[in-house]
């Protein structure tokens, strides 16, 4: 069967974006076959599209490391022909034929059942970015933080995942203060729930320093580099920070004065390879306790204007989240 798909290619001259027609049989092997009815946009989605060789190796392409949608054919019995399901990380959308396609084929242990509270739309305007905002928050729970713990930061505020854990850290009754460059968005930050708006200068005050006042119960970090470690230094005795971006910088100023007179803790956070158990563990939670209306964040996209989204997200240009429909 034929279906639609956003095609990437390399050329003498770089690379180009176009949507061809794709037969299933150019498809992967793997025990299920999904038709993708909705997929979203992520900062690594748009350095697939345009070559960047730590996410995609080989080309053409099709990106997309999200997808949400319907059972088409699965062996193994895990799954049931119209199943409701998601698909997150692993190699998705790296070097495996992504979610900007309608249909996609997987391996079973990549596949997570849709829970009740979810739908292929609602899933993917969390899609990856806001999966990763959840999980820093469980991540930071479990290392002690409460909403007594003190007001949490969130870096790069207006993007997937800041934003997402801007919106549902206020839910959960915290007081966040947000991180960003956009002077416009401040209103928009302050509807998602942030009490208090810093800019990345107020973010890297202080850098030269070993230690900064202790500020912060918690810290969910997309961006790297100085403000993270910034972040580190201004943390309470024992709290935590959550690293999960670097869309700043992969460096960081370090020093271990913070780790052993403040006993704060520096949290990696992996959405790629997560052990199933564990992403549906945390997708549960988002369908249910930590479920929230996120129709504030959502940009509507189909497969005919997600170049011109990629550009704008590649040039800092996109709020909140992109959703593609498929229209399969």
């Amino acid at each position: 069967m034929g279906f639609q798909a956003f095609w990437v290619e390399k050329t003498d001259d770089g690379f180009t974006r176009s949507i061809i027609e794709r037969d299933e049989a150019d498809l992967p092997e793997g025990e299920v076959l999904i038709e993708v009815q909705f997929s979203s946009l992520n900062y690594k989605d748009a350095l697939s599209a345009t070559g960047n060789p730590g996410v995609t190796r080989n080309f053409p392409h099709t990106p997309g490391i999200d997808a949400a949608g319907r059972v088409v054919e699965s062996s193994g019995g895990t799954f049931e022909p119209g199943q409701e399901v998601i698909v997150i990380g692993f190699d998705l959308g790296m070097n495996t034929p992504g979610g900007y396609g309608q249909r996609i084929r997987v391996p079973a242990n990549w596949v997570v059942a849709m829970p009740d509270g979810l739908d292929p739309h609602s899933s993917m305007l969390l899609g990856t970015a806001g999966f990763t905002a959840a999980e820093c928050i469980d991540k930071l729970e479990h290392a002690g933080m409460q909403p007594d713990s003190g007001p949490v930061l969130v870096t790069g505020s207006t993007g997937g995942v800041g934003s997402v854990a801007v919106a549902l850290l206020s839910h959960l009754g915290y007081e966040v203060a947000a991180v960003t460059g956009k002077e416009d968005q401040h209103d928009w930050l302050r509807s998602l729930g942030a009490t208090e708006i810093l800019s990345r200068e107020d973010a890297a005050e202080g850098a030269d320093k070993p230690l900064l006042g202790e500020r912060w119960g918690g810290v969910v970090d997309t961006v790297g580099g100085p403000i993270l470690f910034n972040a580190v230094k201004s943390l309470k005795y024992g709290a935590s920070l959550a690293a999960c971006g670097l869309v700043g910088s992969t460096e960081i100023p370090a020093s271990v004065l913070p780790f052993i007179l403040r006993h704060v803790n520096l949290l990696g956070v992996d959405s790629v390879q997560l052990p199933l158990d564990e992403k549906q563990r945390i997708w549960n939670r988002l369908a249910g306790e930590w479920r929230i209306d996120l129709a504030s964040l959502e940009e509507s996209l189909t497969l005919d204007t997600l170049s011109d989204a990629i550009d704008r997200i590649l040039a800092g240009e996109m709020v909140g989240r992109g959703v593609v429909s498929l229209g399969s």
